[in-house]
């Protein structure tokens, strides 16, 4: 049995996006033939892992943050590189490839940040705040796209990409500077990091919700009524 599915628009306005879609397809015409889409999504899943094991790690020394950060990078490679590889050739898997991308996500994301958690750099309720803050922005991100139609890649100029480069130069930072001092206290850098992250986090979230619910009642009023 057929079915139509119609997939949504890509919104992709990041600091990087121009510079990153012309290197990514740059990459898509280089690509051996034997690797391919699946191939990728895998390798992103993998370094996301990796990374949250080498953040967990660094408890022994912090050489393992170079480590990070490289799975960081091949992280990017494998979860940019994939759609950009499926539609330069042609082979698109719209259901397929939006499901699979996102459930590895959401998973790597967990061992990323869980490892972090664990990291001297981070404490856990920090660790496990931010998770929850991200999930909540990813959670509004994938509902919008099934309500409006359009997937937001980025919000206020901020991509996945931009900040995978903040967090490595964060990591490399962290090398230096593991502390921080605020009003005269001392706390963990990445702490410090972390609340300014979920404040953000949620500041997107709330004013992405009522951005989505004001733009869903103009589109369905309730009976008998007009905007």
């Amino acid at each position: 049995m057929s079915e139509t599915f119609c997939e949504s628009k890509r919104q992709q306005t990041s600091l990087l996006a121009p510079v990153e879609r012309r290197i990514l397809g740059w990459l898509a015409q280089r690509t051996p033939t034997w690797i391919n889409s699946d191939h990728l999504t895998i390798l992103g899943f993998a370094a996301f892992a990796a990374a949250g094991v080498g953040y967990a790690l660094s408890t022994t020394t912090p050489a393992w943050l170079h480590f990070v950060n490289l799975c960081l990078f091949l992280n990017w490679l494998g979860d940019s590189l994939d759609g950009t590889l499926a539609r330069y050739r042609n082979h698109l898997r719209p259901r397929y490839g939006y499901y699979v991308d996102h459930v590895t996500d959401t998973a790597g994301s967990l061992i990323l940040v869980l490892g972090l958690g664990m990291s001297p750099y981070m404490s856990g309720r920090v660790a496990l705040a931010v998770l929850i803050a991200y999930f909540m922005l990813s959670i509004n991100s994938y509902l919008a796209t099934h309500a409006l139609g359009t997937f937001r890649i980025s919000f206020w100029k901020f991509s996945p990409t931009e900040l995978r480069l903040l967090l490595a130069v964060g990591n490399l930072v962290l090398l230096f500077h593991p502390m921080a001092t605020v009003a005269g206290s001392r706390y963990l850098l990445y702490d410090v990091g972390g609340v300014v992250g979920i404040a953000c986090m949620v500041a997107t979230f709330v004013a992405s919700a009522i951005t989505n619910t004001v733009r869903l009642y103009r589109l369905e009023p309730p009976q008998g009524r007009r905007l």
